[in-house]
């Protein structure tokens, strides 16, 4: 493949060529049929947004079925019933979706400040988990979840479908394959501008604060007495979300250490301010990035550079580029654009911007003829060189996010916890510069972050 694909990029053509995965379809539309005993049974804590998603996109693997599910506010469990079925079984109390022996795995889409409670203990009950990004709330969780992960047996997955992405592991493959040259920057930005953006997720006018177990949300954080938003809109909030770092960056980090196979920076600055969603919030709404990406076996040293900014006057925006010596690969959505040069031959030289028109008439008439004479036209190229651009294609209707759960339910099937690469050490490799992030717009300073060993240093 890595040789077949190196002829390629050499003998294209002018034009683009444009590839694309038209094959692909997902496995409930190829007709594959699992008998009763072979269902994977799943219940699902937290049916917020996320818990919507991901239920109805594993719902369409072949041989799962969702058999229970959890949340904090009455109403979400009566709208579960309504949607997934009146069998479903339904509480507040999520070590009773846990001690169900006929529960096979669980989906964890809860606050952030809960993710590693609930996946240890999901992993602890004998589960399967796949648990929504960031992994954790803060960095010093991570080891424990990787423990419980190592211990337990089980499969593991964090939610940030990228990793599974046909656009991004297609990437991965030219750049693994020497495409761009050696990689020196990438950039990664997310930028929002309406309110839902901003997660001004809609609160019911006839709110009853007695349909939510408030003090149960609380956790471990902060008790407090009841705001209706600081339920409905947890992310605004560091006691209980990451802010833009734990929610965006993660997904920025998981396509870039996919793509390269980093394990991650060693040095983290940021910048983080509150400019326009003044609306109670304590999480930054605009925050900066800058990361440095030390040399490895997988790939050479490069800076990334990277945003997210929710309240974005130009009217939003989303592009990640990582930038090479001979080259760029710029993402979108599913798919790419590879763009690559060529250099010239012969060292350049210009009649306009260049030393050599500060030189007598005569001593740039001498140049210009030895200059032909020692790099002839019809032996060294003497311009730069754009070459055919690679535009891949994701298939019509394709989804990540069933790639990602297709991925999930695999590994269990077939009990190969392997199968996964997201799992919980990729996912504190994500989430703790994301994190670190934060703490560096906190402290006013670079953190230093060892990527291998996995903990803050100094």
């Amino acid at each position: 493949m890595k040789n077949s694909r190196r002829t390629f990029l050499r003998t294209m053509g002018g034009s683009a060529a444009a590839l694309s995965m038209a094959s692909w379809m997902p496995l409930k539309a190829l007709g594959s049929a699992f008998s009763p005993n072979d269902t994977i049974q799943v219940g699902l804590i937290g049916a917020g947004i996320i818990g919507h998603f991901d239920v109805d996109t594993i719902l369409q693997v072949p041989g799962v079925e969702l058999v229970a599910a959890c949340d904090l506010y009455d109403p979400r469990l009566v709208r579960a019933k309504e949607k997934w079925g009146n069998h479903l079984y339904t509480t507040r109390d999520y070590r009773e979706i846990l001690s169900r022996p006929d529960i096979d795995a669980v989906i964890v889409a809860v606050p952030d400040h809960w993710h590693d409670h609930i996946s240890i203990a999901a992993l602890e009950a004998g589960k399967h988990v796949y648990c929504e990004k960031p992994m954790v709330h803060h960095i010093e969780e991570g080891a424990a979840v990787i423990a419980a992960q190592k211990k337990s047996g089980k499969v593991f997955q964090v939610g940030s479908q990228a990793a599974s992405s046909v656009g991004v592991l297609e990437a991965q493959k030219y750049i693994k394959d020497g495409a761009l040259g050696e990689i020196s920057f990438v950039e990664a930005t997310n930028d929002r501008v309406d309110a839902l953006g901003a997660w001004q997720y809609t609160i019911p006018f006839d709110l009853d604060p007695k349909q939510v177990d408030w003090d149960r949300y609380l956790g471990d954080a902060p008790k407090r007495p009841f705001e209706a938003h600081r339920f409905f809109r947890w992310r605004n909030y560091k006691e209980y979300g990451t802010g833009v770092a734990g929610d965006l960056f993660v997904h920025l980090l998981t396509t870039l250490h996919t793509i390269t196979g980093s394990t991650g920076p060693n040095r983290i600055f940021a910048l983080g301010d509150l400019n326009y969603w003044k609306d109670g919030r304590d999480a930054y709404d605009l925050v900066t990035g800058v990361m440095d990406y030390p040399k490895t076996d997988q790939h050479p040293s490069f800076q990334f550079f990277t945003r997210v900014n929710l309240a974005d006057g130009g009217g939003g925006s989303h592009r990640s580029r990582i930038v090479g010596t001979e080259g760029s690969l710029e993402l979108n959505g599913d798919g790419f654009v590879l763009r690559r040069f060529k250099r010239p031959q012969a060292p350049p030289f210009s009649l306009n911007y260049d030393a050599l028109i500060t030189y007598p008439k005569a001593m740039q008439e001498a140049f210009l003829k030895e200059y032909d004479a020692k790099y002839p036209k019809d032996k060294f190229s003497r311009g730069v060189e754009k070459q055919t651009d690679i535009v891949f294609n994701a298939p019509e209707k394709y989804n990540a996010r069933l790639s990602h759960m297709e991925v999930f339910v695999k590994a269990i099937r077939e009990n190969k916890p392997a199968l996964v690469k997201e799992d919980a050490t990729f996912g504190l490799r994500a989430a703790a510069p994301s994190l670190a992030c934060n703490l560096s717009v906190e402290k006013k300073k670079p953190i230093a972050w060892d990527p291998d060993q996995m903990k803050i240093v100094g």
